[in-house]
């Protein structure tokens, strides 16, 4: 056994040579119907499964180059927020929860701020990133939210926000609260000037960010499939000693009662967004106002050869 592991083995690695670098992550696994997806494939179908039309979860570095004319846009620094107000800790302290946040995600928080060109047009749009702490909304994303109307005030430029979040951030309590009157008092900015307010509703949006400028946008629209509520349906269902409706806080479900305007799909997200801005920012003449005649008035003949 020693010839074999001491000569034959060496000399069959060094003909083979070293064994190449398999890059990971190759291959998505479908959380909806299981089927395995190859990245190059879910990439350039938008990270929409093409098996069963499922919407997978994209960061906003993906959701940027997807928005904006050639995926070009200009993030912004956003402003400095006390990191641990409350000195808060559980298992964990929330000051190493942040850290361990910042170096998977490469961002600050929970939200992404950028200005650019959609179809020509100059827009702000605010990203959540659900993958940052379940997209919480604390102090930095609070802030974040209000520089992003300042952004769109000063630009006179409609404000898109994709909405990603499981709630309220709990690490910073009653200052986390607080960001939901805020944030509305910057929708509110908007309102004063005349500037749309667009919200597009990703999975999930629930908690204190539905119930805030989620809900807010002039146009409400919704990813397939994306579930948008306050509290969960158990919750909901033990609260009330009621079985809730099959598909309840679906996406679906809320464009049928009228919660929502529109259900798009992610390939057709960004023509529909360019074509709603042009409309809001543009538009179109009024019709000229014809006076109908009254009941009592006589209708003249028509000219001969008119018929």
């Amino acid at each position: 056994m020693s010839w074999l592991t001491d000569f034959v083995r060496p000399r069959i690695r060094a003909l083979v040579g070293k064994k190449k670098d398999v890059p990971e992550n190759l291959w998505t696994k479908c959380p909806a119907c299981g089927q395995m997806i190859h990245h190059r494939e879910l990439k350039a179908n938008l990270w929409v499964c093409q098996h069963c039309g499922h919407h997978l979860r994209v960061g906003p570095a993906e959701r940027l180059e997807m928005l904006f004319d050639g995926g070009q846009c200009q993030k912004i620094e956003l402003p400095e927020v006390i990191a641990d107000p409350l000195k808060f800790r559980d298992d964990k302290r929330y000051v190493d929860r942040l850290k361990d946040a910042r170096s998977k995600s490469g961002d600050k928080d929970a939200m992404v701020v950028a200005h650019g060109k959609l179809g020509g047009i100059g827009i702000v749009a605010a990203v959540e990133n659900f993958g940052f702490m379940g997209g919480s909304l604390g102090l930095a994303v609070g802030e974040a939210f209000l520089a992003a109307a300042k952004l769109a005030v000063l630009q006179e430029a409609p404000l898109i926000c994709f909405t990603a979040a499981g709630g309220a951030r709990m690490q910073e309590g009653i200052l986390s609260l607080m960001q939901m009157p805020r944030t509305s008092i910057a929708v509110q900015m908007l309102r004063e000037k005349g500037l749309p307010y667009i919200v597009v509703m990703t999975d999930p949006t629930t908690g204190g960010v539905s119930a805030s400028f989620a809900m807010l946008g002039d146009i409400q629209i919704a990813e397939p499939g994306a579930l948008i509520g306050f509290a969960g349906q158990r919750v909901i269902e033990n609260t009330i000693r009621e079985r809730l409706p099959e598909g309840f806080q679906r996406a679906e479900y809320l464009l049928e009662h009228g919660m929502l305007d529109m259900v798009v799909p992610r390939p057709k997200l960004r023509e529909t967004l360019i074509r709603v801005v042009d409309l809001l920012m543009h538009p179109r003449p009024k019709a000229e106002m014809l006076t109908l005649p009254r009941p009592d008035m006589e209708i003249p003949a028509p000219a001969p050869g008119h018929g």
